[in-house]
């Protein structure tokens, strides 16, 4: 576990395949941690003990499934989240505690914000820090690449060309926030997140979608 801001720890890297990389986030809360993403690494997973577990574990979409959403509820109880239309590939490994359907507030100020494209049931996370600082979990829906731009979750040969504009329809939503911290969950390069200036993000934002109209 490696501790990026101050209530904030990120998980080892991963690489479920080849070219993808991925890590899981724990942030602090007085009212419960929250985990976002997802951790397969059994020595992360119980490094998560000292940090006072996990209560609530949000998922941004179903490329984080896997049989370690079992380990971590059984470890912690931790009430898993993901977006109702990934319910059932959820439920192959963990039945889900929680169903996301529209944007609203969630315990400990968590704004939760469908954003389909990537996958159905894509969702993205807005959370305040202690400090005043507003983290944005991106999920895949806008994702951190290599040359350090970030680009839309636009995969070839993987996403359905009919969502090219539903995917538009959401990074446009994502666009409006003012996140001090944009984290997604796979990323190339060394680091899933940046820093940044609140009023840089419309700039990122629209440089995605830039690309994001050439994709077909």
């Amino acid at each position: 576990m490696k501790r990026i801001q101050p209530d904030l720890w990120e998980t080892e890297v991963e690489s479920p395949f080849p070219g993808l990389t991925t890590h899981a986030y724990l942030l602090l809360r007085e009212g419960g941690n929250m985990l976002f993403y997802n951790t397969s690494l059994r020595q992360e997973i119980e490094s998560l003990g000292p940090l006072g577990g996990v209560a609530f574990h949000y998922l941004s979409h179903r490329d984080e499934m896997g049989d370690s959403l079992r380990a971590i509820r059984e470890r912690y109880g931790a009430r898993l989240g993901c977006h109702r239309r990934e319910q059932e590939d959820c439920a192959k490994y963990c039945a889900p505690d929680i169903l996301f359907d529209q944007r609203e507030i969630y315990p400990e100020g968590i704004e939760v914000i469908p954003t389909p494209g990537h996958s159905p049931g894509s969702t993205c996370f807005l959370a305040s820090a202690a400090g005043g600082k507003r983290y944005l979990f991106t999920g895949d829906t806008i994702y951190f690449a290599d040359d350090e731009q970030w680009r839309a979750g636009f995969i070839p040969g993987v996403t359905d060309p009919g969502e090219v504009e539903t995917l538009a329809a959401s990074l446009r939503i994502l666009q409006q926030l003012e996140p001090d911290v944009a984290i997604s969950s796979a990323f190339g390069g060394d680091a899933g997140y940046q820093q940044m200036s609140p009023r840089d993000w419309p700039a990122h934002v629209d440089r995605a979608l830039e690309r994001l109209r050439h994709v077909n």
